[in-house]
């Protein structure tokens, strides 16, 4: 075994180990808009795209990236701005973390706009649901600079959002609050979830920009980042799903692939299918003037609803022979489960083909996502995990 696939095997077992830590376990992070450790895990901790990200790992290893959900400290009880000192706001001052703080001007961001109230909904993923004391977000000064260290100083002394009364649904916590006033460009969202059953809390920075233009006629409320993974082969097809309320399917738009293509490529042409056909979301990069433009990224793309409430996914099926996920092999099996979840889990590898507990079939996604295969069953659990999508994708 290289130590190249030695060290990231270590690093995905050390993150199932954290996974499967009990109340040691980490816990959450900002996802709409996505938070700078939480966009960095989603670029791949083994091989990020953008500059920053790998600027963080160089930084401070990729352990960081897996502990996405950990940007902590346990003994906090409210004592924020007493044990998180200047430059360490990002990482909360753990050494773990300290890639999170570099002062840069490239930070992969978000432009965000008001609703018609003049307000803006969060979504805070939770991995692991506790009582809640308070979510407190605040927003950098208009004149902050990207280019040097976060301090208290350059955020503004209160909170434009205090959140309180608020449950979550399915892992996540909705923030409906006030949208912040007065600001263009870039900036930096620093969020805090003090728990109320315990003194520990959680910090997360988000990079967004302000448009400095008025409001979009259209309030497109973002669901999320949606990716690309990997190339796939001739005949593949991925079909974007959509899903109401109630988990009931609002809508299906399929594409099959008339030739080997790129991740970034055909991400591109099924947000152009999706935007075209759907009357309910677009695909893409929110512009200023309120349309949602798709971009040949594999990263780059969100999805933005004209009402909230809706979820999707999307959905992979690679033909039988050739594209499976270890270099073109499946171990033979074609889309043929080897296995019944959870049996045989610590044999599971890229490309093990196995039939999740609601009877269809899933496949184990490539190096280095194939050691988060054999993680606990609440988390990655074949297409009833909390990030099934993460560890595995359709096999038929």
């Amino acid at each position: 075994m290289s130590p190249a696939i030695r060290r990231a095997f270590a690093s995905s077992l050390a993150f199932v180990s954290l996974l499967s830590a009990g109340p040691a376990a980490a816990h959450g992070s900002m996802e709409v808009p996505l938070s700078r450790v939480y966009g960095c895990f989603k670029e791949g901790p083994e091989s990020p795209k953008s500059a920053a990200c790998k600027a963080a790992v160089q930084a401070g290893g990729t352990q960081a990236l897996y502990d996405w959900n950990g940007v902590r400290q346990g003994a906090a009880n409210g004592r924020h701005r007493e044990i998180l000192p200047d430059g360490k706001l990002c990482s909360a001052a753990n050494e773990s973390h300290k890639g999170l703080d570099l002062a840069r001007t490239d930070w992969p961001s978000t432009l965000i706009t008001p609703d018609s109230s003049g307000r803006f909904e969060f979504v805070f993923h939770a991995t692991a649901v506790h009582a809640t004391g308070y979510f407190q977000l605040f927003v950098t000064k208009e004149g902050y600079n990207p280019a040097l260290p976060l301090k208290w100083s350059d955020l503004e002394a209160s909170p434009f959002c205090n959140v309180t009364n608020v449950s979550a649904v399915n892992n996540r916590y909705r923030l409906n609050c006030p949208f912040p006033a007065t600001r263009t460009g870039p900036h930096v969202i620093f969020a805090i979830w003090q728990r109320a059953d315990s003194p520990e809390a959680f910090y997360a920075c988000t990079d967004v920009k302000f448009s400095n233009t008025p409001p979009p006629p259209v309030a497109w409320k973002e669901l999320g980042q949606v990716q690309a993974r990997e190339d796939l082969p001739k005949s593949s097809k991925v079909t974007f799903r959509l899903f109401d309320s109630a988990g009931r399917d609002a809508e299906s738009h399929p594409l099959t692939l008339d030739a080997a293509t790129p991740a970034a490529t055909w991400m591109y042409r099924l947000a152009q299918q999706v935007n075209a056909g759907s009357s309910r979301v677009q695909v893409g990069v929110l512009q200023t003037t309120g349309s949602v433009t798709p971009v040949q990224d594999a990263l780059g793309n969100r999805v933005y609803a004209k009402e909230t409430g809706y979820a999707f996914q999307v959905d992979i099926e690679k033909p039988s022979t050739g594209g499976g996920g270890d270099g073109g092999t499946d171990g033979g099996t074609g889309g043929s489960a080897q296995y019944t979840y959870p049996a045989g889990i610590d044999s599971y590898t890229a490309g093990t083909v196995v039939q999740g507990t609601d009877g269809l079939n899933y496949r184990c996604k490539p190096f280095p996502f194939s050691g988060w295969c054999k993680g606990v069953a609440s988390y990655y659990a074949p297409g009833t995990g909390i990030a099934w999508q993460d560890a595995w994708e359709r096999a038929n």
